[in-house]
């Protein structure tokens, strides 16, 4: 517990840096804000090169657990529109403190795995989805989201008392969030919607292509191992889920999914995690098939605010493993299916911050540079 407070305190001055270094600058919030770094990323399908999104994420790429600096993702060679899960959860007016999706009624939750090499927490996210083809209504589209990062039930094999054995599914909700529409500032728990579809190209299937950031209130730490301190290379899943008001009956939003042609260098590998982000296998023309470790799943989920809280309580049941869809997410047919073989992914990204003593580095840097230009200047 003790290393825990001290880590939170070490991510505070953190922020706290970043925050003033930015004002300094005169610098706007961005997306995300200025100092975070990225540590898992799962790009979304949208027929287009990678780094051809809005704000897509230029670096720095370096770890603080000294592995290998990665390198910026390689262009796309998957160029197919991809399409929308449906996540969302729905309220009454006798109980709009209360969402439900699933189990008899409409929506559900989507929710996928990952582990990366970090040590310092998540204080953003970043994800993509789409109202599925229809338009957001009048008045705008979703207002909340419920975000969630639960722990890793494991698979269980095949068996004779189990034959078909059980998928990896979420398991205790560790940190649940509701976050709001509203401009970004550091642990302010709200998110902004971009709209990143290429103009001349909508998503044939679910429409226009929606950017989401959210910073979060909370932010999400890493296990805490035997010894105390945060812990790396563990698996856990992230819940996102569109959260209607009661005077939204007839919202729908879905999450979008990765583009699978394009590894993630941050995320965790075997022998640490095992498969990891590992290549799943090969499409008939060949080309790999990137995944990371289980399938994402589907279920019914409740959310639950009680009366004088903010905190929501999560419950959910029913996972269900998903696939891709051949022509939408990939080569196949119907009579010669292809990325349907394969387990799916959905497009997220989490972000950091990095150790104080990597800030002070980095500044350090920073003044050398200016101090070598003022000198130049000089001459």
């Amino acid at each position: 517990m003790k290393s825990h407070h001290a880590l939170l305190l070490r991510v505070a001055l953190v922020l706290g840096l970043f925050t003033t270094g930015a004002l300094f600058a005169g610098q706007a919030w961005a997306d995300p804000l200025p100092g975070q770094i990225i540590k898992f990323q799962q790009l979304p399908l949208d027929g287009a090169p990678a780094g051809g999104l809005p704000g897509a994420y230029t670096g720095p790429y370096f770890n603080t657990n000294g592995l290998p600096v990665p390198l910026p993702p390689t262009p796309s060679t998957a160029p197919f529109p991809g399409h929308d899960e449906v996540s969302i959860a729905y309220s009454t007016t006798t109980a709009p403190n209360v969402w439900q999706g699933g189990a008899g009624v409409p929506g559900g939750f989507m929710a996928d795995d990952f582990a990366d090499r970090f040590i310092t927490p998540v204080v953003h996210v970043r994800w993509w989805g789409s109202y599925n083809g229809t338009a957001p209504p009048v008045g705008g589209g979703v207002r909340q989201f419920l975000i969630s990062f639960e722990s890793d039930v494991p698979a269980i094999p095949p068996s004779p008392t189990n034959p078909n054995g059980t998928p990896s599914h979420p398991g205790t909700p560790l940190l649940n969030q509701i976050v709001t529409l509203g401009p970004l500032a550091p642990g302010s728990g709200t998110f902004t919607e971009t709209n990143v579809s290429p103009p001349a190209a909508p998503n044939p299937t679910d429409g226009p292509l929606f950017q989401y950031n959210a910073e979060l209130k909370t932010p999400f730490f890493e296990n805490i191992n035997a010894a105390g301190g945060p812990q790396p290379n563990t698996v856990y899943w992230l819940k996102v889920v569109a959260l209607a008001d009661p005077t939204q009956t007839n919202l729908i939003w879905g999450w979008h999914d990765r583009d699978w042609s394009i590894p993630d260098p941050l995320a965790s590998v075997p022998p640490a995690v095992s498969p990891g982000e590992n290549i799943q296998g090969n499409l008939a023309n060949g080309q790999a098939v990137w995944h990371f470790q289980d399938d994402t799943v589907s279920g019914s989920v409740l959310v639950t605010v009680p009366s004088g809280t903010t905190s929501p309580t999560v419950q959910q049941t029913g996972f269900t493993p998903q696939k891709y869809i051949d022509g939408i997410d990939g080569p196949g047919t119907a009579a010669a299916p292809d990325i349907s073989r394969f387990s799916k992914d959905l497009a997220f990204e989490l972000y950091t911050v990095p150790e104080p003593a990597t800030v002070v580095l980095l500044g350090l840097g920073g003044i050398g540079l200016v101090a070598i230009g003022w000198r130049r200047n000089r001459q």
